[in-house]
């Protein structure tokens, strides 16, 4: 039963507001798409459907950046969204694809393992043996079936790939055709169809676009939250509808806590305090909004299965710790740093010093 996934797709999670806007969207709809270019943005950013049904906030963020997303996607022009890893790329690529096409699961996770077959298409050996090449022996992958049914691709972490695979999408691209010299054919992408790619300029393992491919994307930038504030609101949002959706048992609202969280990741990924007066040394780890966010996540369910129901410094002092941490010698003394220079000597974080304390 799909209740019973771990995670459901966007467009199951959020079917109610995607029929309440689609009733109500008289706006002109490029071909194919579910909803206008309006509606789109209503969903992601939030607001109200015609009927007064409220629609939540997908993303927090620069209102011109989705609307340039939504309009590029309403081009023949695919769509790049870079940025650090944790500004929510893959989050709202998913939203875009279940707002647009109805369905975010035309899905391609790129990894160095990648191959041109996984991207184009493969073959049924059996048939291929017995029949030789033929429409019945081709195995569509998720490019092939978007291209045919006119909807959205997303390319998941595309500069993972090898520089040769992400170069076979150049002709998909430019031409919205995809050759099959087997069978002397070529399949045509239908009205609709379009691509949503993400990468990350900063991890490790991490392959150029050539030219010729970057040319074929128009770029969206995805910036890190502007403020502590901004990133606050987006930590305790999500962290409130990932618990739920796990059906943690319910706890006490944490959001002091959780702005705690945020205050100390923005700090030590800054190099310096939130008023600029003591430079600080940096881990080498992101400590991007998404890992607040799993720390939040963590720190509830601690609480609420070993704790008091409410998160406090005890349950976020190994999971801070577990974030900060992914180099045991540099990031150590940046932590050790932090506690003794800041930590210790804040107003209320008394607590939190003796909690992290304990564990490292």
């Amino acid at each position: 039963m799909p209740e019973a996934h771990l995670r459901r797709p966007a467009e199951e999670i959020y079917a109610g507001e995607l029929a309440a806007l689609a009733k109500g969207d008289d706006r002109p709809r490029p071909s194919n798409w579910k909803l206008s270019p309006q509606a789109v943005v209503t969903y992601l950013l939030g607001g109200k459907a015609s009927d007064g049904t409220e629609i939540s906030a997908k993303y927090v963020g620069n209102r011109r950046l989705i609307e340039t997303a939504v309009a590029t996607l309403a081009t023949d022009r695919a769509l790049l969204l870079l940025g650090l890893p944790g500004t929510a790329k893959s989050w709202v690529s998913e939203h875009l694809a279940a707002a647009i096409s109805g369905s975010s699961q035309r899905l391609i996770q790129c990894t160095a393992g990648t191959d041109e077959n996984q991207i184009r298409y493969g073959w049924n050996y059996a048939l291929l043996l017995t029949k030789g090449p033929s429409p019945e022996a081709l195995v569509k992958t998720p490019l092939v079936r978007a291209m045919e049914e006119g909807t959205l691709l997303r390319l998941e972490e595309l500069t993972r790939m090898g520089s040769d695979v992400q170069d076979t999408l150049i002709t998909v691209l430019s031409e919205k055709t995809l050759p099959v010299p087997e069978l002397d054919i070529a399949i045509g992408a239908e009205r609709g169809f379009n691509v949503i790619a993400t990468a990350n300029n900063r991890d490790k393992g991490v392959n150029d676009l050539s030219s010729a491919l970057k040319r074929r994307f128009n770029v969206v930038v995805l910036p890190s939250p502007s403020s502590l504030d901004e990133e606050t609101q987006i930590v305790v949002k999500r962290v409130g509808e990932i618990g739920t959706n796990l059906s943690l048992p319910p706890i006490q609202p944490a959001d002091k806590e959780l702005a705690r969280v945020v205050t100390l990741f923005r700090e030590i990924r800054d190099g310096r305090t939130l008023n600029g007066k003591t430079k600080l040394k940096t881990s080498t780890g992101t400590l991007s909004t998404a890992e607040a966010i799993s720390v939040g996540v963590s720190a509830w369910a601690e609480a609420a299965h070993f704790g008091d129901g409410r998160i406090d410094a005890k349950a976020l002092a190994t999971n801070i710790v577990g974030a900060v941490v992914k180099d045991p010698v540099q990031d150590s003394v940046a932590l050790s740093e932090y506690l003794e220079t800041v930590v210790r000597t804040r107003d209320g974080w008394s607590d939190l010093y003796e909690a992290i304390r304990e564990v490292i």
